[in-house]
Formats: structure tokens, C-alpha cells, sequence
């Protein structure tokens, strides 16, 4: 007798949490994680303001000056060199589509004027927080093929950011042959 009031606790027990676990709504998957993503745009709209930046220190015959005669590149021409890379490499990175890209800016004569060569450069930061923003944490981890070489898209992301870095850096003494003042490091918001 002990035994089938004990069978019959546990059936309704057993049928209590069944019926009690059918009520509770499915657990909602919880979105991609995009800190590191928000980190990094936030780390390129600060480069783009700090870009804008060096070429309001310009002034329109800036765009054509060489600081010498080895210098390969104009102060315009470097701008748009680094454009031109942030355009290429973050299609390779990510597919997004452009027809901008290498050999497409640098040596034009269509970007001959500050304001033609800002607003192409401008335009290149704009593609890069853009496809920043249509990825996520875990898109960061999958590879991509750059020239020659097979590296995360997180890495691609960082080499064209140092590659926009080096080529900004430069373009200070371009600023100062000319007796122009470049801006003060923007390294904090």
C-alpha cells in the first residue's frame, strides 16, 4: 500500500513539473554580442573627427605640397592614399561593396581641391564604421583573405586602422614645412 501511494505521489509530482515546464515560454536567444564591435567604432569615429581635423589645418595649396623633392607623396595624395586603403581592405575584410578602393583616388584629378580630397576621405571613414556596424563580436573571429595574407576580420580591421594611423602621422610635417599648425593628439574622446 506504501508502495503505490508512493508511485502515486511521484507520478503526480512527475506530472505537476511536466505540465509546469510546458507553461514557461521558450528562452529567448539573447542577440550577438557587439561590445568589442562598439569599442572599434567608437576607436574609428575618433580617428575619422581626428583625420577632419588635420585637413582643416590645411589650406588648399596644402593638398599639392611635397615637403621635398624624395617625398613620393603630396599632403592630398597621403590622404587619399589612406582612404584608398580603408576602402580596399575592408572589402577584402568583409565583401562590402565599393568601386572605390586601391588606384581608385590617390593621383586623380578629381580630388585636386581640400574639399574634394575631405569629402573622399570623410566618405572612406563613413565605409569603415559602416561595416563595423553591420557585424557582430563573434564576425570578428572569422578570416578573410588580405593580399597575401589569411588573418581574422578583427585583424584586418586593426592593420588598416594602424595603416590610417601611420599615414595621418606623416602628413604633420606636411603641416608644419608649410608653417601650419597640426592639431593636438585626439588619443581620448
Amino acid at each position: 500500500m506504501k508502495t503505490k501511494i508512493l508511485f502515486a505521489l511521484l507520478s503526480v509530482i512527475s506530472m505537476s513539473a511536466f505540465f509546469m515546464s510546458c507553461s514557461k515560454p521558450a528562452p529567448v536567444a539573447a542577440a550577438p554580442s557587439t561590445d568589442r564591435i562598439n569599442m572599434m567604432i567608437k576607436d574609428w569615429e575618433r580617428a575619422k573627427n581626428y583625420t577632419k581635423a588635420y585637413l582643416d589645418s590645411a589650406n588648399d595649396k596644402s593638398i599639392a605640397f611635397k615637403a621635398s623633392d624624395k617625398t613620393p607623396r603630396t599632403f592630398g595624395d597621403q590622404m587619399l592614399h589612406m582612404a584608398e586603403a580603408n576602402y580596399g581592405v575592408v572589402q577584402m575584410a568583409t565583401g562590402k561593396a565599393t568601386d572605390l578602393g586601391f588606384g581608385k583616388m590617390e593621383k586623380q584629378e578629381q580630388y585636386k581641391t581640400k574639399a574634394d580630397v575631405a569629402n573622399a576621405v570623410m566618405g572612406s571613414y563613413d565605409f569603415v564604421i559602416a561595416a563595423l556596424k553591420e557585424m557582430n563580436d563573434g564576425q570578428l573571429t572569422d578570416s578573410c583573405q588580405v593580399f597575401d595574407f589569411k588573418m581574422t576580420k578583427e585583424l584586418a580591421f586593426n592593420k588598416v586602422f594602424e595603416h590610417q594611423t601611420h599615414h595621418r602621422g606623416q602628413t604633420t610635417q606636411y603641416l608644419r614645412a608649410q608653417g601650419l599648425t597640426p592639431p593636438q593628439e585626439m588619443l581620448f574622446p
